[in-house]
């Protein structure tokens, strides 16, 4: 059951109970919303105003409460709707993206027996890869994408090495809030038709491995005609892509990075099965830091890859413009600044929104760099950190220039080799940047250093 379909039952639904049917706005707001698209763009598509399309969108989720007897809002309609359809949706249609004009030429299937997948799955191999229209895809447990803007390079890039490159495993890394989650699900509204499964699950509540295995292969029995004895039997006889988010989650804080729990570590072995074995499946892994078992798999297999996620840039404009933002003509001073983490700049647009009303040239005006709320995620993430990587941190945001790393540093009282170990951790986390020197060299990023200046100032 698709968007489209689920809006009907819905319709039909509402006319047994009340004898009339949803009006063609109120069925425009109910499908954008279950592709996540903001009122904005409602209003946009359907020539209404803005408040206009909110109050009626209120309306609606008032009235669907009592057809179904239960507390309907914008942020619970799909999940609710879906379960008293009897029908688990597994879609990638909350990409805002995906619009009217192609939800008629796209579907997902239900977690059940499908003959065409069967079908082309058998015809399938690494060698021969057929094309899949009717993908089944799980992202139930996935958050909504907040914007579809910019990452055409990265798009680009993880195409080819999925389709073309036929790569196994691929990391996503980069720091908190840089838009990771959100790249891979553009990615997978535009790459779904390449697939019989997507799958994606979260490794915040730290499943152990046995579960989650589990709970991947139960979808695939649900799905398919046959049982098979082990995940990566499924890799091997379906094109699947699963997405792992969250990974962090799994590794020591107060440890280099990267370091597994001590009960998480048979998921190194798992990774390793999945970049080393033949199969013609992938799995994206998502996390703050990268760990060494991936660089290392990365070096010995062409088919292991891995994607540090930087700043939007440019496209980060379509924050401040939602955001609705004034004083344009400093905007790019402004992303700049923020290096075009999408989670910072939301961060100060709200605070720009809250003491300025809106006036983004009042934050400009200042010399120090503000930093606010994003001081509480920072914090978060540096107390990550082994108590060397901390002194090592400490040390950096005093020098004035990048640190070529093959100088020997004795004034930090550790070894060379340590040092280089401590940097590359660092490195992994995202917290040094690689300067282009004469000869290598380390700064500590920029926002970083800023916000332990502040620190220091305030003690």
């Amino acid at each position: 059951m698709d968007i489209q379909e689920l809006s009907k039952w819905t319709d039909e639904q509402v006319f047994a109970e009340t004898g009339k049917h949803l009006s063609s706005l109120q069925k425009s707001i109910l499908e954008s919303i279950l592709q996540h698209k903001n009122f904005h763009k409602i209003a946009e598509q359907n020539g209404y105003s803005y408040d206009h399309v909110k109050k009626e969108g209120a309306k609606l989720w008032k009235m669907l409460s009592g057809v179904f007897a239960e507390a309907i809002e914008q942020s619970n309609v799909r999940a609710i709707l879906e379960n008293k359809s009897g029908s688990a949706i597994y879609s990638f249609f909350n990409s805002p993206q995906i619009n009217s004009n192609n939800i008629s030429n796209s579907h997902v299937n239900i977690c059940r027996g499908n003959p065409q997948i069967l079908e082309d799955a058998e015809k399938r191999s690494p060698s021969n890869p057929v094309e899949n229209k009717f993908p089944i895809v799980d992202l139930s447990t996935a958050p909504e994408l907040n914007y579809d803007y910019g990452r055409d390079a990265e798009i680009s890039t993880l195409k080819s090495w999925m389709v073309n490159d036929q790569a196994r495993l691929i990391t996503i890394y980069g720091l908190n809030g840089i838009g990771k989650t959100a790249l891979i699900l553009k990615l997978i509204s535009e790459i779904q038709t390449e697939f019989d499964y997507i799958i994606y699950r979260s490794l915040e509540s730290l499943p152990k491995l046995v579960k989650l295995k589990d709970n991947l292969m139960h979808f695939g029995q649900e799905s398919t005609a046959s049982s098979l004895p082990e995940i990566i039997d499924y890799f091997r006889s379906y094109r699947c892509l699963v997405v792992l988010d969250d990974l962090q989650h799994l590794f020591k804080p107060g440890h280099l990075a990267g370091h597994y729990l001590t009960e998480y570590k048979d998921y190194r072995n798992f990774f390793q099965q999945v970049a080393t074995s033949s199969h013609q499946s992938c799995l994206i892994l998502s996390s703050w830091e990268k760990p060494g078992d991936i660089e290392t798999l990365e070096k010995e297999s062409q088919l292991t890859k891995s994607l540090k996620i930087e700043g939007l840039g440019a496209s980060a404009k379509e924050i401040l413009r939602q955001k609705k933002l004034q004083d344009e003509s400093i905007w790019d001073e402004l992303i700049k600044r923020y290096q075009g983490h999408p989670g910072w700049l939301n961060i100060i647009c709200a605070t720009i929104m809250e003491l300025f009303d809106g006036r983004a040239a009042h934050l400009i005006q200042q010399e120090e760099l503000f930093l606010g709320d994003i001081e509480a995620t920072l914090e978060f993430q540096l107390e990550r950190l082994s108590e060397l990587e901390k002194k090592v941190v400490q040390w950096l945001w005093i020098q004035d220039e990048p640190i070529a790393i093959s100088q020997n540093y004795a004034n930090l009282e550790v070894s060379q080799s340590k040092f280089w170990q401590i940097i590359q951790s660092l490195n992994r986390r995202c917290l040094v940047e690689k300067v282009a020197m004469t000869e290598p060299a380390f700064q500590l990023n920029y926002i970083v250093k800023a916000y332990l200046v502040q620190r220091a100032k305030n003690k």
